[in-house]
């Protein structure tokens, strides 16, 4: 019988004030917080600066290329995950050192926005420069949180997790597209990140109070643990290898490119066409955008998260790769309406179904891979597979402007919706192979650091 504080123990009865990440409701506290600082980032990086570069004149391909520029660092997320799997034994806990540290260096990139005078088409490679270093922390950061969930939360409640993370994840997307395409505006870019900055020192405080275990200190350096001293980096780098060389996980990893593939190589173009050509504001689009991210981000993924647990992954991702075709393909027609007196809806409402489908689509998504992600590699093993998705985005975002320039935005669209089609067929074909069973000769670590076979969900694409 697990103990009190072991990893995926659902704890709920103690009421000590000692904040743990063992008690559901500080892990979830810190959780939504991690996520929502993400957000808060992407929301201004990825929303409110390329509207802004948009309004400014910047082309497609620009922009593109701004947006493929800060994803890079993500695709090279999966780095991290051994270091983390491999270098636990710190004393303030084996994730949570990774999360305090990622979160300062990521806070010190920051620092260097509030030289920039104003936002111009002149500053774009160096704003660029800066959230692309960003990154390359915030990937650190998204690579200890998820092994974090992986460690404590139960696989029958990775829905609801899930959706947590989302919630935060979306929350601070909306907040930060349109609170910072208004403030760009306003008070230039000093003020806001002035504003980056005090989030961000918030939600290193959050990570600095919430422990891992009782017997963690609250802030230490020292690598003192025992647990891991038998475990060579090369031995988690084959284990990372077995467990992701099978016909199954080779089809996730495939999926998972093109989903985000599939929604940048619509998205980005379809920014660029509302506010060049159509004429919208790019304050007034951040702000439509935050809206339809906040609505599918909060109620949608709760709701998503709660039916995942229920019906299955494989089954919710397959019905929802399936919607995702369907909204694609609505609004690349959309786009073809001639009457002027509908056209100023139509680009908004197509911008509004391609963009916040797919972020319920990782709601199911990632409690399929989580359940895949066990044992002694579980943070890089779901780093790569992450990877897989951000790959999808930066090649979707960089390709964006050339696709729309061949197939026009239309035929771009119908594409994205094959493709969904494609992937929803292929995950309905593997809804009976998406579950749990015990893989022989995965390894986990016991509490004296000896190697152990275990239980690992795993995960079936291919449908064989």
């Amino acid at each position: 019988m697990a103990s009190p504080h072991s990893p995926g123990h659902d704890n709920r009865e103690p009421r000590r004030v000692t904040p743990l990440i063992a008690a559901p409701r500080w892990r979830y506290a810190l959780i939504i917080g991690l996520y929502a600082y993400q957000g808060v980032i992407a929301g201004f990086a990825l929303t409110a600066l390329p509207n802004h570069f948009s309004a400014l004149g910047a082309t497609t391909e620009a922009v593109g290329a701004y947006v493929a520029a800060i994803g890079l660092p993500w695709v090279l997320q999966p780095l991290w995950g051994p270091v983390v799997d491999r270098f636990g034994g710190f004393c303030m806990g084996r994730r949570r050192f990774w999360v305090v540290v990622a979160l300062l260096a990521a806070w010190l990139a920051l620092t260097r926005l509030t030289l920039e005078g104003a936002v111009t088409l002149a500053s774009m490679a160096t704003i660029a420069s800066v959230m692309m270093l960003h990154s390359v922390f915030a990937s650190l950061i998204d690579t200890a949180t998820d092994g974090l969930i992986i460690d404590q939360v139960p696989n029958e409640r990775l829905g609801t997790a899930n959706a947590v993370t989302r919630i935060g994840f979306v929350g601070g997307i909306s907040v930060g597209a349109a609170l910072f395409a208004w403030l760009l505006e306003a008070h230039g870019i000093f003020v806001a990140a002035l504003l980056l900055l005090m989030l961000g020192a918030a939600t290193l405080a959050l990570a600095l109070l919430v422990r891992e275990g009782r017997d963690d200190a609250r802030v230490s350096l020292r690598y003192g643990r025992e647990r891991d001293s038998s475990v060579s980096i090369g031995l988690v780098f084959r284990e990372l290898a077995s467990s992701v060389w099978r016909p199954h996980a080779l089809a996730l990893l495939v999926l998972c490119f093109c989903i985000d593939f599939a929604a940048a190589a619509f998205r980005v173009p379809l920014a660029v066409e509302l506010i060049q050509q159509r004429g919208w504001n790019p304050a007034a689009l951040s702000a439509f955008q935050a809206g339809t991210f906040l609505i599918t981000g909060t109620v949608g993924a709760l709701l998503v998260g709660w039916w995942t647990d229920r019906v299955g992954p494989a089954r919710a991702l397959s019905l929802l790769l399936g919607l995702c075709s369907g909204a694609h393909a609505a609004a690349a027609a959309l786009l073809l309406v001639p009457d002027p007196r509908w056209a100023d809806i139509a680009g908004p409402l197509a911008l509004g179904l391609s963009a916040t489908l797919p972020t319920l689509v990782f709601v199911a998504l990632a409690p399929t891979v989580m359940q895949a992600s066990r044992g002694t590699t579980a943070a890089s093993q779901f780093a790569l597979f992450m990877a897989a998705l951000n790959l999808g985005d930066v090649v979707g975002a960089g390709l964006a402007g050339a696709l729309a320039g061949g197939l026009g935005l239309w035929g771009v669209g119908m594409a994205a919706a094959a493709v969904f089609a494609v992937s929803a067929l292929l995950a309905a074909r593997a809804r009976h192979r998406i579950g749990s069973s015990t893989t022989p000769g995965a390894c986990q670590l016991t509490s004296t650091g000896v190697m152990n076979t275990c239980p690992v969900a795993r995960l079936g694409i291919d449908g064989g």
